[in-house]
């Protein structure tokens, strides 16, 4: 018989926070077929659902956003609600030990490595289900639509737009079939704000020409004579589903080592369409554990709604034809909501140089959209030859042109 539908627990107040349970309640560790109980499942790309190996049932869990009352008015947020598996990451553990209910037997799991293990006597698949506080699980996630063999047709094309400058290295040891499923931990906050700006905006009154310096010098010039206002915007701010990175290792700010940034040029994810974890979505893929917490990433966050604020009062300001320059801006945060979700991404990794501590370089595809960028390391020596053959070609035109115009 199917099991009841999971009712989310009631949220908790701590310390003028406010707490949303997203766990499956499940702390058996068992993820179970809905309609004959097994625990043989795993997510089959081609139907976009999970398959019952035993009885071929297909389905997919709950909208997360919906069942846990994610979607509620952001202009009513006031002070931060957090979701359960945005807690703070806990190094002490790591490994966790769950008790299987088909034997009783003890299977201990290392939760940086995985959040499933098997029974070593009866087979179950056990699975992390509940949110313990080491950022292992997250609330929800969403789940791969594009299929390996799409995503590796995306990945030749976009390198083949680019072969002309690669280096030899990479043409011939560029193997799209090394592409991988990987989950990427990110954190989405949801932020209702009030925003400040202020500054001085220039309009246009006169454009004129003077003529500057004496012999070779003597050149014209186009001044202009502007009025200046003082500018002042305020406004309230609902931000939905800003997503920022929650593993360290994909910080686009750090490209020292590899170039990361990519990960938000495939941006955006259709996050209201997350499900409720469930670990079978993971089977055949990897995935990233989460290790930043929410306030590691609180100050940047901060930036994106500033950078969110300059854009929504850009329409207001148009009259200033000479621009406008802030010189005051902020913003006043009156509530957020954070939730932690894996996202789905295809991704080719490439060593620039067999060393250890080269560039990597990465292509990336958002397993949703099909969006691809990516980074390819690049011949120097093919970019200044192609410059010096544009340089010469455009030479011998200039010399024609100004031979026909000698002629004439």
């Amino acid at each position: 018989m199917p099991p009841a539908p999971q009712e989310p627990a009631p949220p908790r107040e701590d310390s003028g926070n406010r707490f949303i349970d997203t766990s499956s309640g499940r702390d058996d560790g068992l993820n179970k077929c809905p309609r004959c109980g097994s625990t043989e499942i795993e997510y089959a790309l081609g139907a976009k659902a999970l398959v019952c190996s035993h009885c071929r049932h297909t389905w997919n869990e709950q909208n997360a956003e919906k069942l846990f009352g994610l979607d509620s008015s952001i202009a009513e947020l006031q002070g931060h609600t957090l979701a359960s598996g945005t807690a703070d990451v806990r190094e002490d553990l790591t490994m966790v030990t769950l008790k299987c209910q088909g034997c009783g037997a003890e299977v201990v799991i290392n939760a940086e490595q995985s959040v499933q293990a098997r029974c070593h006597w009866c087979r179950q698949t056990l699975s992390l289900n509940t949110q313990i506080p080491n950022g292992a699980v997250p609330d929800a996630l969403l789940p791969f639509q594009l299929t390996r063999e799409d995503a590796i047709a995306r990945i030749e094309e976009f390198a083949g737009r680019r072969r002309t400058f690669a280096q030899r290295r990479f043409k011939e040891e560029f193997v799209p079939e090394n592409v991988m499923g990987v989950y990427i931990p990110y954190l989405v906050v949801d932020g209702n704000m009030h925003a400040v700006l202020t500054g001085d905006g220039e309009v246009t009154t006169r454009e004129y020409t003077v003529t500057v310096g004496s012999g070779d010098n003597k050149r014209q010039e186009t001044r202009y004579d502007a009025d200046v206002y003082s500018v002042q915007r305020a406004f309230d701010l609902l931000v939905d589903d800003l997503t920022v990175e929650s593993a360290e290792r994909f910080d686009a700010r750090d490209n020292s080592a590899a170039t990361n940034n990519i990960l938000n040029a495939v941006q955006p994810y259709d996050v209201e369409n997350a499900v409720v974890y469930n670990s079978h979505y993971l089977k055949n893929f990897t995935s990233e554990r989460r290790d930043l917490n929410v306030r590691d990433v609180d100050h940047l966050v901060e930036e994106k709604f500033l950078s969110i604020a300059r854009a929504k009062v850009q329409p207001t300001v148009r009259r200033y034809d000479r621009g406008v320059r802030w010189t005051g801006e902020g913003v006043a945060v009156r509530g957020t909501r954070w939730v932690s979700v894996y996202v789905p991404v295809w991704l080719y990794s490439y060593a620039e140089s067999a060393s250890g501590d080269s560039l990597v370089h990465y292509i990336a595809v958002n397993a949703r959209t099909g969006t691809t960028m990516g980074s390819i390391p690049v011949s120097h020596p093919r970019i200044f030859a192609a410059a010096c053959a544009g340089g010469t070609i455009a030479g011998i035109v200039g010399l024609v042109v100004g031979l026909l115009g000698f002629f004439a």
